[in-house]
């Protein structure tokens, strides 16, 4: 073990409970999630070439176990620089 060892004087946390309530975690996820904000970063990383996936509804309307799928946002917006490629 190298290194000082610290004094008795001086406190840091270890870190091993949240100092913040889940339900307040939650509600501020759940927030973000339906927010604009997460669509337009959605959108950032799509046109950055990123793995976007989004969360869309079952188009199987009798699939009740899935009422919402996941599916890459190529395949929804399709190819984010098409426009910008050409052909040399």
């Amino acid at each position: 073990m190298a290194g000082k060892k610290s004094s008795g004087k001086n406190y840091t946390s270890k870190g091993e409970r949240p100092n913040v309530t889940r339900s307040v975690l939650n509600a501020l996820r759940r927030e973000y999630v339906q927010s604009d904000m997460r669509r337009n970063n959605q959108a950032i990383a799509w046109r950055k070439g990123k793995n976007v996936v989004l969360t869309v509804p079952n188009p199987d309307k009798k699939n009740t176990k899935e009422r919402m799928i996941r599916v890459p946002a190529i395949d929804v917006w399709g190819f984010p620089r098409q426009a910008n490629l050409k052909m040399r």
